[in-house]
């Protein structure tokens, strides 16, 4: 596929986006995937917004649901990531991975394989150092940390409920999972 092919495909994802409010697009595995946005999903999102920008230092911006190519095959949206801020100002489409120092995904119902298995093993092959999941269906916090060939070497989770905290190049970042909604139908499994 050629920058061209790449940036009409992206053109396409930003189209069916519009098209479809309450969706977010992302292409996994080759495939255009549309996975509906619920309530939880946003507060969640806020939250962690929220407790993360007053915990960043001014040269760190956080960017959602702008555009990670991966690869050819995998071109993600992230909930949260924090990149430069200098690259945040550009106020561009898409960001390279290379400048993304945390992912942050909040699972939804038909996210939870793209969340837990796929994004895991493209976010560590593009040596993103740290990936955290917030699961309201579970009721947890997932961390992440160093990326290797197949998926992240390290990994803890954590009920909500508690302060997590999460060791990352940019220092360590806590998030505060007490107040963060948990679906009334949780998921046991």
């Amino acid at each position: 596929m050629t920058i061209s092919d790449l940036d009409r495909l992206h053109s396409q994802l930003s189209r069916l986006e519009d098209q479809f409010p309450g969706y977010t697009t992302e292409i996994v595995e080759g495939n255009i995937v549309m996975s509906p946005v619920r309530p939880y999903h946003l507060e969640t999102i806020v939250a962690l917004w929220t407790g993360l920008r007053a915990q960043l230092a001014e040269e760190w911006a956080l960017i959602g649901d702008v555009s990670v190519p991966i690869s050819e095959e995998f071109e993600f949206c992230p909930d949260l990531a924090v990149i430069p801020a200098v690259e945040k100002d550009k106020n561009l489409t898409q960001y390279a991975p290379s400048l993304v120092e945390l992912a942050v995904e909040v699972v939804s119902p038909t996210s939870v394989r793209n969340d837990y298995v796929v994004k895991d093993e493209q976010y560590a092959k593009a040596g993103i150092p740290v990936y955290v999941i917030f699961d309201p269906y579970q009721a947890q916090c997932v961390t992440m940390w160093n990326p290797g060939p197949d998926g992240y070497r390290g990994r803890d989770t954590f009920p909500y409920g508690e302060t997590v905290s999460v060791k990352t190049p940019l220092g360590e970042l806590s998030f505060d999972t007490a107040e963060l909604p948990v679906d009334p139908g949780e998921r046991k499994d």
